[in-house]
């Protein structure tokens, strides 16, 4: 890494200091630092460091998408961290086009890739991975929306919707449009989407 790109890199981190106001007053830390690790983890790579808080930082500075996460965090907490989210917010823009319903439910080590154009109404488990352009939410009035197990993988453009439930392990690929339950450990594509992998064996099954 050169120098100049290093201390650009010190000056963002140094920027986004003020954000550990509020991560200090939060309730939300245990569910924070499990998206840390595993953001760290796949965005950071070989530019991860040991200190976890430096790693927050990083991500707050340059990963709008990690922002909105974190911000939603936040709202889920205590009522001092969120008034002073307020005053913070309008400095540090949480990615523009991702819209995360204050209602969900989400587990730790959500992973937003890009984010672009994408809407969250949903329950969500552990260690999820959602891709741009996708939305899962309502289909009707019913106002029943989907819920996704642990380890749930959405690919781009993406539609998961309905009172449905994505069982532990799913892959949906891009595109898909989903409307009915999947089983655990299943891939699905295509509009309306089928099942082509159960359990590592290919398949071709309706859903």
């Amino acid at each position: 890494m050169s120098r100049i790109k290093f201390w650009a890199r010190q000056m963002q981190k140094l920027l986004a200091t003020p954000l550990l106001l509020l991560f200090l007053l939060t309730t939300e830390k245990r569910l924070i630092m499990a998206d840390v690790r595993r953001w760290a983890r796949l965005e950071l790579g070989e530019h991860r460091v040991p200190s976890e808080v430096g790693n927050l930082l990083t991500l707050l500075a340059r990963y709008r998408e990690f922002r909105s996460l974190f911000y939603y965090r936040l709202f889920k907490g205590n009522t001092s961290a969120i008034l002073l989210l307020y005053l913070l917010k309008g400095f540090y823009r949480e990615a523009p086009l991702l819209f995360i319903r204050k209602s969900c439910t989400i587990g730790p080590g959500l992973f937003l890739q890009h984010g672009f154009s994408t809407v969250i109404n949903a329950d969500i488990g552990a260690n999820c991975w959602i891709n741009q352009q996708v939305t899962i939410g309502f289909l009707d009035d019913t106002g029943r929306r989907p819920t996704l197990g642990n380890e749930v993988r959405i690919g781009a453009g993406a539609k998961v919707l309905g009172g449905i439930t994505l069982g532990d392990h799913v892959v949906i690929g891009a595109n898909a449009v989903v409307l009915k339950d999947v089983p655990p450990n299943c891939v699905v594509v295509g509009g309306p989407s089928f099942i082509v992998r159960r359990n590592g064996v290919r398949v071709r099954e309706e859903l």
